[in-house]
């Protein structure tokens, strides 16, 4: 059981950011972090000097996604917007119903895809834009690691949809709510959050399914290792770590756990290069895990409010984090 008395901390490098809003997602520009906040704006941090709080939309950021050179953020203001690190903004699309944007993702090539109720739509660099109906409203949405294909997680399963190409899109049948989607690095499997405290998944070559449960809470945060071989995921009480070492992932297999406490892992971000997984908890502790031995350093104390968002730099020596009650700050690792 993780003690903030006998972890080696080093919290005190904590630079605190006053992000003075809910932080939904943060990203890194280069060396700038990008705070989403659920009020209207993107707040810029840079490593040294001032921040810069820029307004993106007229209401509320629903989700955010980021391509290292600028952050997409998803309003329901029925608007996706890109900010710079230099503070630019540029609509990239405005829903006709003004629809709220659930949902955002950023692909190969400046791609951008988004999510307004039963449509999913994707866009271009050349501002060529696609829409694809859905049975049900999108959850998620997640660019393959290869070639130009979306998936798109929705009730009773998810859809793999080549934008480019005149082929119908292809279903993958699962019974349920499925709340989140990803694709593993190697593009060899696509993993889906669900309602229920479980994840899903399909081995894409020959449909194969993956069930992944055992959770405390339904799973609202998931990241792959550095090297592809584990999926980190929140949810329970503990770290919990999946396999993805051989051909035939999880399927068989128990998962690895490291971290526990009597809090609920509410995010996960594993490090860019190191296997190195942060991790923030309901009561706002934050815990940096060495993956191949469990060890444990404190990167923050409990505090007030649940981790809502954390982010690596390119080169994995900042991380930050952000707070559902407006508390955000810059780590140097």
């Amino acid at each position: 059981m993780t003690s903030t008395d006998t972890a080696p901390s080093i919290a005190d490098r904590v630079r605190p950011v006053a992000a003075d809003a809910s932080v939904v997602a943060v990203h890194f520009l280069e060396r700038s972090a990008a705070f989403a906040l659920g009020e209207e704006a993107v707040l810029l941090v840079p490593p040294e000097g001032e921040s810069r709080r820029v307004k993106a939309h007229e209401g509320g950021i629903l989700d955010a996604a980021a391509d290292g050179e600028r952050i997409v953020t998803a309003g329901d203001d029925g608007r996706v917007v890109a900010t710079d690190a230099g503070g630019n903004t540029h609509t990239l699309a405005t829903d006709p119903k003004r629809r709220w944007i659930d949902h955002v993702a950023v692909g190969p090539d400046g791609a951008v895809a988004w999510s307004a109720g039963k449509t999913a739509f994707v866009q271009t660099r050349a501002r060529e834009e696609k829409a694809l109906e859905l049975p049900s409203a999108a959850g998620g949405l997640a660019f393959a690691p290869r070639g130009f294909r979306l998936a798109i997680a929705h009730y009773n399963g998810a859809t793999l949809w080549f934008p480019k190409a005149a082929a119908a899109p292809e279903q993958l049948a699962w019974k349920g709510s499925h709340l989140g989607v990803a694709f593993s690095p190697d593009g060899k499997f696509l993993i889906t959050a669900m309602q229920e405290p479980m994840l899903h998944g399909w081995r894409l070559a020959d449909r194969k399914h993956l069930r992944m449960s055992g959770y405390a809470t339904k799973v609202r945060s998931l990241d792959w290792t550095a090297n592809g071989k584990w999926l980190a995921t929140a949810g329970s009480e503990q770290l919990v770590l999946w396999p993805f070492q051989g051909k035939d992932g999880p399927m068989g297999k128990t998962p690895t756990m490291w971290a526990a406490r009597e809090v609920r892992v509410a995010v996960v971000a594993c490090h860019p290069t190191q296997q190195v997984a942060a991790t923030g908890y309901a009561d706002g502790m934050i815990l940096l895990v060495r993956l191949v031995d469990g060890a444990e350093i404190l990167a923050r104390k409990p505090g007030a409010g649940a981790v809502s968002a954390l982010g690596w730099s390119p080169g994995g020596d900042l991380l930050a984090f952000g707070t559902e009650d407006g508390e955000a700050g810059l780590l140097a690792v």
